[in-house]
């Protein structure tokens, strides 16, 4: 488990770090994977159903809002189903204005629910969506499933009837609007799986809102249980012929998926948790303290050594006369020097010989004879003084 939490930590260093081109990137693969899978299961005009097309839209929704992407999803539809029929085209864009504002109304933060939940239809792996809605949403998603699933149904529909369409002739253009109006209100499959999702979605956001141990696990899967329910009960009332076996290992899936959502979103330690009370002069507070799970991640310092600057002692000196070698034209003051300078001036006075004219390492070190000077200078005063008792005597 360490080794997991180290690993989360990473990943969100990681993402703090460079979310200035994660997010972008993340945006414009999910605009380019939405985009193409429009066009290859509608491509009716040609024009944008072009690579070239596909790559200048997902770039621009980069650099743009999630909500733009629904925008342009919905154009490159609407231009799909024009070409198709201008009769579809127009059932197609008052099914898009009663979505939006159902959308604008009650969930207008939910643009990303709203592009995946088509696009995960299309995939054959609907069944995270209600259950990632429940766990990071609140219950006002419950639209914005809706509005995606509607979607995809609609879609669907253009395209199981375009070739009834297109042998209609222009003469035809009620006729074509009855049959789409009938074929969407008449879609057993599509209200079943909307109420599956909005029930399911509704049960998740219960559960995890309960103060009980491991909240989130006990609701992914009673939302995975009811989402199953709701379809077999449909499939069974309706007839619309949902596959069991694909709803129970999607649900399976479903919560693979979303147990690694509660491992990077509310991952908690319940082995700690602490219950608080207290009380003020108007209420009674019980709380209860559940800490999360956290580990610190390793950090590794590197070091830099200079092998320039390196301290070196001269053959022949002792340790006080050690001193540092920087480049030429700097001065250096050594340690000798140092206690020189802290010294009185009688010591200037008898420094050794060998120092007198020397020049080391770009500096000049000037001392005269000053200790010989001052023997020879004694030994004649100790003559002349004896040569002053002798003629005294």
């Amino acid at each position: 488990m360490t080794v997991l939490l180290e690993l989360r930590e990473r990943l969100k260093l990681i993402y703090s770090k460079y979310e200035v081109f994660i997010l972008p990137l993340a945006k414009f693969f999910l605009a380019f994977v939405t985009l193409t899978t429009l066009n290859g299961r509608m491509g009716y005009m040609t024009r944008i159903d072009d690579l070239r097309i596909v790559l200048i839209a997902a770039l621009a929704c980069s650099f743009l809002p999630v909500g733009m992407l629904v925008v342009f999803a919905t154009i490159f539809s609407l231009m799909h189903m024009y070409a198709l029929s201008m009769e579809v085209a127009l059932v197609g864009l008052c099914m898009y204005l009663v979505m939006y504002l159902l959308y604008f109304r009650f969930s207008p933060r939910d643009s990303l629910v709203v592009v995946l939940t088509p696009l995960l239809c299309a995939l054959k792996i609907p069944y995270i969506v209600p259950l990632a809605a429940g766990l990071l949403c609140g219950p006002s998603s419950i639209v914005s499933v809706g509005c995606g699933v509607a979607v995809f149904y609609l879609l669907q529909i253009v395209t199981d009837s375009a070739q009834n369409i297109r042998t209609m002739g222009d003469e035809d253009a009620l006729a074509k609007v009855r049959m789409m109006v009938e074929s969407i209100l008449e879609n057993k499959a599509m209200l079943v799986v909307i109420a599956a999702f909005g029930i399911t979605v509704l049960v998740v956001y219960l559960i995890r809102r309960m103060s009980v141990n491991y909240a989130w696990t006990i609701a992914m899967i009673a939302g995975a249980m009811t989402e199953v329910v709701v379809l077999l009960i449909g499939d069974l009332l309706y007839d619309v012929n949902i596959s069991v076996g694909g709803a129970l290992l999607g649900s399976l899936l479903a919560l693979a998926i979303a147990k690694i959502i509660e491992f990077f979103r509310f991952c908690v330690d319940y082995s700690r948790t602490e219950k608080v009370q207290f009380e003020d002069d108007e209420y009674y507070y019980y709380v209860k303290a559940i800490p999360k799970m956290t580990v610190t991640v390793p950090s590794k310092t590197v070091k830099k050594i200079n092998t320039q600057n390196v301290q070196r002692t001269p053959a022949g000196r002792s340790g006080a006369s050690r001193h540092t070698e920087e480049p030429a034209g700097r001065r250096v003051t050594t340690e000798k020097t140092a206690a020189e300078k802290r010294g009185n001036g009688s010591r200037q006075a008898q420094r050794p010989q060998n120092y007198g004219g020397e020049r080391r390492n770009g500096r000049s070190v000037t001392i005269g004879n000053t200790y010989e000077n001052g023997a020879k200078n004694r030994a004649g005063n100790r003559s002349n003084g004896e040569q002053n008792d002798d003629e005294w005597l």
